[in-house]
């Protein structure tokens, strides 16, 4: 997964939006799956009319089954010729070709050291629930969640922030072999609209799995007084997975925004982020 793309292509950046109820999450499967990637995939080879080539897309961050995505980055790098006879149409073309669920903002010629995975100095998501008794309004059913007990968002602020800061997030991922849990949560906080909707904000350098619903899972706990604002603390503190934290259902998160440096410090990012982390010691002896 190179920084720069490999001589006679050029790499693109893509901006993108997409709607998961259909779709079985961001990256291709072997058992054909509807996919975003396997979508956006096959419109560029369709309308590139590029036979059995193959442009694999490289992601900012993979979305599970049913997860939204409003600012979502990819990048795809293309060969010079094919880039070159139809960038100024391409992005007419592919919202043509593209189901209605998945659209593409823009399309561009990427800078130096550019990769939509790893120059990411953040990732922005935003979970969005309700506790009104009636339910949840029929035209939002698919963004928001509905949650049966009047919820405190003053005390999920508050256990929120004893989340703050980087640590091991082991107690709240789905541990992968080989892969570090260890994240900076950059943000967590909660804000009750007008409407009633409770929008958590949840930015962090990056996500391991199943992260931001757990954090959200253990935020509702403590919302309709099931668990003290302390809790969610103890929890990450321990490092194990706790059996009161429940993954909450997909279609309440939507990716908002990616963050990437300026364009000088692009190849610096991705060289750091490709490196395992690791805590500092407690201490030397």
């Amino acid at each position: 997964m190179s920084d720069e793309a490999e001589a006679g292509f050029v790499r693109v950046r893509l901006d993108l939006a997409y709607d998961g109820r259909e779709f079985s999450g961001w990256a291709k499967q072997a058992s054909g799956r509807r996919t975003v990637q396997g979508e956006i995939e096959d419109a560029l080879r369709t309308v590139t009319r590029s036979g059995d080539a193959t442009y694999e897309l490289t992601v900012a961050g993979r979305t599970d089954a049913g997860v939204h995505a409003r600012g979502q980055v990819a990048h795809v790098d293309l060969p010079e010729a094919v880039w070159g006879e139809h960038r100024e149409k391409l992005l007419k073309r592919l919202a043509g070709r593209l189901p209605k669920d998945v659209r593409i903002w823009s399309l561009a010629e990427a800078p130096s050291g550019f990769n939509a995975r790893f120059s990411a100095v953040w990732r922005r998501y935003a979970y969005r629930v309700t506790d009104n008794p009636g339910g949840v309004d029929p035209l939002l059913r698919s963004h928001v969640l509905w949650h049966d007990w009047p919820l405190d968002v003053d005390a999920m602020n508050e256990a929120a922030q004893l989340l703050l800061g980087e640590h091991d997030f082991a107690a709240y991922c789905r541990k992968r072999e080989g892969a570090t849990t260890i994240r900076t949560l950059q943000e967590l906080s909660l804000v009750r609209g007008g409407d009633g909707v409770i929008t958590a904000t949840v930015r962090a350098d990056a996500f391991c799995h199943n992260m931001v619903r757990s954090l959200i899972g253990a935020l509702l706990f403590v919302g309709d007084g099931h668990r003290g604002p302390e809790w969610p603390g103890k929890v990450l503190g321990a490092g194990v997975r706790d059996s009161a934290v429940h993954v909450v259902r997909p279609h309440g998160l939507t990716l908002e925004e990616v963050g990437y440096p300026a364009d000088e410090l692009l190849a610096a990012r991705s060289k750091e982020a490709r490196n395992k982390r690791t805590l500092p010691s407690a201490g030397c002896c």
